[in-house]
């Protein structure tokens, strides 16, 4: 059985445009080398991409957070330039979770579904939440050292919140 890897929201706005970060910064060439990992092993990754339009301030999301990010087709809402040319589905969703991409997950035969990227707090907690909702007897796995969050704090609480959910988070996958 084959593993499949989830790429949250890996894109350029949450890295260094208008919501990124240091933290985010910093686990890109980390996330890079678990792309380049699963690929080598023959096991199938797939990307999530945030997706928002001109209207975006306008719709719930953007009234709680009245940042323009992820506008389809712009340079923020584009993978970023080091895993723009991976080969992998690509999941484009307007919510913090994918219910497409859960589905993909829950009906692939996985032997284990490892999720990374960003935000932990607030995309990859949704994500593995969903998946794990769906297929409850999946190992749904979080490398929380390929994730990073809005804070570091939330980080590290978003990592104990998917534990007690029976989500493998952590810094490694023993976790």
């Amino acid at each position: 059985m084959k593993k499949l890897l989830i790429v949250v929201d890996m894109q350029n706005d949450f890295i260094d445009g208008s919501l990124g970060t240091k933290e985010a910064e910093a686990v890109v060439p980390a996330v890079k080398e678990k792309i380049k990992a699963y690929e080598e092993a023959g096991d199938e990754v797939v990307f999530t991409m945030d997706t928002h339009f001109e209207d975006y301030l306008d719709t719930q999301e953007g009234r709680n957070l009245p940042v323009k990010h992820c506008i389809k087709d712009s340079h923020g809402w584009m993978l970023h330039e080091s895993l723009k040319d991976f080969s992998g589905k690509r999941f484009e969703k307007r919510a913090f979770g994918s219910v497409e991409c859960g589905q993909y997950a829950a009906g692939g035969n996985y032997e284990s579904v490892e999720l990374v990227g960003l935000c932990t707090d607030i995309c990859v907690i949704s994500n593995a939440m969903l998946i794990k909702s769906m297929s409850p007897e999946l190992t749904v796995i979080v490398d929380g050292r390929c994730c990073a969050g809005v804070t570091p704090q939330s980080h590290e609480n978003a990592l104990k919140a998917m534990k007690m959910c029976q989500i493998m988070a952590g810094p490694n996958k023993e976790a």
